[in-house]
């Protein structure tokens, strides 16, 4: 594999609205980012990437974006943006923003343009088709919202548009060569600007599957998972490597793809050493026990369950590239209270039990790519009815769970699992008014228990959460082990051994014993060879003797083991 600039570092997503307010207006900005960049180097972090800040409705949270060019001033200026990039690089961090060229916003001028004239030229940058109230829709597909990816165009009723999620975010089409060549120079903008790549958003769903057809419906309303028409896609990787050869590659750019979708023999074509991005997150964990009833359906994930989808993971990019390992993003909840059984966060083995999810993630091969306050094991919050809820896909998931029979409350139980803005709550800077978020009253509501959890309390703590990620960072960066670490193969370790993730990283001249014990009960577990050194334990004491490790609840160690 072809060594890349970005592959010893650890990458961390910050979200801006959410991230630190500095005017007061309750949304978080780029003088904050700014403001903490510090921070970010204390913590070790090397690549940034910042959700979106462009021009935007904010019908979903930024990813509706009305100018490419432009910074929303909710989050400050152009100024501010080139000043986080001259800070940041100052400081050894690489800023990534989001790239979002799916869709735009129905408030971009390109769309407002094709409503003036649907038979136009920005008429073709879109999927309009004429249609006639009460006839059928070209497809029956689902937007990734609920209802229907059809509705009429404004201003007329005699034309209908495209769009996979949210009513405001018109699909852009990509078989016209105009829209591509107006996405590629908008890239090269900010390239040029010295952002160091991009987070490529939903990017599987720019390549349809055309003409347009139904498929079986899947639930009640009629309507079939999009998921149907991307098995059949083809010619998605064409559009990707056009735009590979016309952007990134040109500037050796750090590209991380958002893809569920991809097909197993794509694998070497998505993030080879000649694949269109330079890596792409691994969602084998986060697709665990989904399924097409919805979220309330959705059953706990086990920790046998975690373990077997992360070396599956492992065991087909063994031979062709890098993933991006994570727990946790903007888009999910809160990694802790998915992972973990239920009642872990709050019981005796809280803190060792979030540490123990953070170290088997991080020390998996690929880059490990942390989500603001994951370092801190902030938790998913709770909201009492669907009123308080901000985010649209919960607001559709709790229709979802109503109309299959289930209670407002065993409704909302749901909601509280699986709500993004499980992930969207402020930062928990401090124990003071909004966590130290804000001086205003912040635009989502802080989660009740940043009191107890929240990164003043545990900076000085030697046995928090936030300084055993420190660490973790600190043993891939230490060039001692870095062959191992960051280059060396994953191998799984007595796998038949239940709630116990256990796996070697190896290089040539150097094994290290990966294990964590994922239940509140001891283990002993033999150990393979001679122990050099405890590289890294989550608790106090690490009992080894005649050839056993014995391990407490919870348990996370990593060994140095002899060559």
């Amino acid at each position: 594999m072809e060594r890349k600039w970005w592959h010893g570092l650890t990458a961390y997503q910050i979200y801006p609205k959410s991230f630190l307010d500095t005017n007061g207006d309750g949304i978080g900005d780029l003088r904050g980012i700014i403001s903490k960049l510090d921070y970010l180097q204390e913590l070790g972090v090397g690549l940034v990437w910042l959700s979106p800040v462009y021009a935007s409705p904010l019908a979903d949270q930024g990813y509706d974006i009305s100018d490419y060019y432009r910074i929303d001033p909710r989050f400050g200026t152009m100024d501010d943006m080139d000043e986080l990039l001259r800070e940041a690089k100052r400081r050894d961090i690489a800023i990534v923003m989001d790239l979002v060229v799916n869709h735009c916003s129905d408030e971009h001028k390109w769309f407002r343009e094709a409503c003036r004239n649907p038979e136009g030229k920005y008429g073709r940058f879109f999927y309009i088709r004429k249609h006639q109230r009460g006839e059928p829709m070209p497809c029956n597909w689902r937007s990734y919202f609920g209802g229907s990816v059809w509705s009429e165009l404004p201003g007329h009723d005699d034309y209908i548009y495209l769009h996979l999620f949210h009513r405001k975010q018109p699909d852009l089409n990509w078989e016209n060569p105009e829209v591509r060549r107006e996405i590629y120079s908008m890239i090269n903008w900010w390239l040029d600007k010295g952002l160091a790549g991009f987070r490529i958003d939903a990017i599987i769903n720019i390549k349809k599957a055309l003409p347009f057809r139904d498929y079986p419906a899947d639930r009640e309303d009629g309507l079939s998972s999009v998921d149907n028409m991307l098995f059949e896609a083809r010619g998605v990787l064409d559009f990707l490597n056009e735009m590979a050869d016309e952007t990134f590659r040109k500037y050796d750019a750090f590209t991380v793809g958002e893809v569920f979708n991809e097909k197993p023999e794509e694998l070497p074509l998505f993030i080879g050493d000649k694949g269109c991005f330079s890596t792409m997150f691994d969602f084998g964990e986060t697709v665990l026990n989904q399924g097409s009833e919805g979220w309330y359906a959705q059953k706990h994930v086990t920790p046998e369950q975690y373990k077997a989808a992360c070396f599956e993971s492992q065991r087909k990019t063994r031979d062709t590239g890098f993933l991006c390992n994570i727990i946790e993003n903007h888009d999910e909840p809160r990694g802790v209270s998915r992972y973990l059984p239920e009642g872990t966060c709050a019981g005796a083995y809280g803190v060792a039990a979030k540490k123990l999810l953070g170290g088997v993630n991080f020390m998996l091969r690929g880059l490990p790519f942390l989500y603001q306050g994951q370092e801190i094991g902030m938790e998913n919050t709770h909201c009492a009815s669907i009123e308080e809820v901000d985010d649209i896909s919960a607001r559709d998931q709790y229709r979802v769970a109503l109309d299959a029979g289930l209670s407002p409350d065993e409704a909302m139980e749901s909601v509280n699992r699986f709500s993004r803005d499980n992930a969207r709550t402020p930062f928990q800077w401090d124990a003071s008014a909004n966590a130290g978020f804000s001086a205003g009253t912040p635009w989502l509501r802080v989660n009740p228990n940043y009191r107890e959890i929240n990164l003043d309390a545990q900076r000085g703590d030697p046995d928090s959460v936030w300084n055993f990620y420190r660490a973790l960072i600190a043993l891939r960066k230490n060039p001692a082990f870095r062959e191992a670490v960051v280059y060396g193969q994953t191998t799984p370790y007595l796998p038949e051994l239940a709630n116990v993730m256990a796996y070697f990283r190896r290089s040539d001249a150097q094994t290290l014993l990966v294990v964590g014990n994922c239940q509140d009960t001891a283990q002993k577990i033999p150990l393979p060879g001679t122990v050099k050194q405890v590289l890294l334990n989550n608790l106090r004491e690490c009992v080894m003797e005649h050839g056993t490790l014995s391990v407490r609840p919870w348990q996370f160690v990593i060994l140095e083991m002899d060559a």
